[in-house]
Order: C-alpha cells, then structure tokens, then sequence
C-alpha cells in the first residue's frame, strides 16, 4: 500500500462529486425548456440526467499481485460509469398562451423537479466536504509522519 493511496481515493471521490454537482446544475437550468432537442420534427422537453458513480474495480493482474503480497490492500476510489436520462413521464402543464402548447392548450415540460435537484445537490455537496476532510486527513497524517523523522 501506497502513502498516497488516501490521496488517490479522495481525489476520485472529488472529481467524480463535482461532475455530480456539474450535472445537477444543468438539470436546474434546463427545468423550464421546452425545446431540448428535436425528435421526429417536433421539439422535446429537457429529460433530466443522472450520474452513476461506481467503486474502481482492480484488474485481474491487481487482484492477483495484492493476493500475492503480505500487504494490506487499499480501496480504489470511484468513477463516473455513465449519465442516463430520467425516464419518468415529462409534466403536463395548462398554459394556452405558451407558444409550444398543444391543440389544447397543454405544454409539455421538463421532468426535473427542483426540489429533488436541491436535495441530490446538498447531498453531493457534503459528500464533497467529507472528501476534502479525509484528504486533509491524510495530509496531516503525513506530514506527522515526516516529523517523525527529524
């Protein structure tokens, strides 16, 4: 095990929680647009993205290595695995006046509900605070250690 293993770890965590919180803005800022993109001719509301964010999973050879040493092993942090779109059902909303309301007078708009991008975006927020904390753990763990020495 590495002395920077924490560090590593952390710094996945982080990148992978910005772009959490980069996605999480988007949503937020596309909660009222009803032209997103064009499908068949016609335009279609904004479809709310998600972020999928799986522990690193050692190789085989990494595996096999860490089998064969005495020493502990240490976790792989996390990445980003993929953004899918939200498929729940776009929200109808009465607005005849809207200059993409139907026949009768129904405006499709975004699936993202803002309360729910609230709530993810503190939860990726302390998530990123805890990160930054056992980074400056780690930090001060080491630098201890070097003042061992002296």
């Amino acid at each position: 095990m590495r002395l920077t293993n924490g560090f590593d770890i952390s710094s996945s965590a982080l990148t992978a929680q910005r772009f959490r919180m980069d996605v999480i803005s988007s949503n937020i800022a596309n909660a009222d647009s009803t032209r997103a993109r064009m499908v068949n001719g016609k335009w279609v509301p904004y479809q709310r993205k998600l972020v999928t964010i799986e522990p690193n999973q050692p190789t085989f050879d990494q595996v096999l290595k860490n089998a064969q040493s005495d020493a502990p092993t240490a976790g792989e942090g996390v990445k980003v695995t993929k953004v899918i779109e939200d498929t729940s059902p776009f929200k109808q909303v009465y607005n005849p006046t809207h200059p993409d309301a139907d026949e009768n007078g129904f405006v499709m708009m975004p699936n993202v509900d803002v309360l729910k991008e609230m709530v993810d975006m503190i939860s990726a927020t302390r998530s990123y605070e805890a990160n930054v904390t056992a980074l400056n753990a780690s930090k001060s763990l080491i630098s201890k250690a070097l003042e061992i020495g002296k």
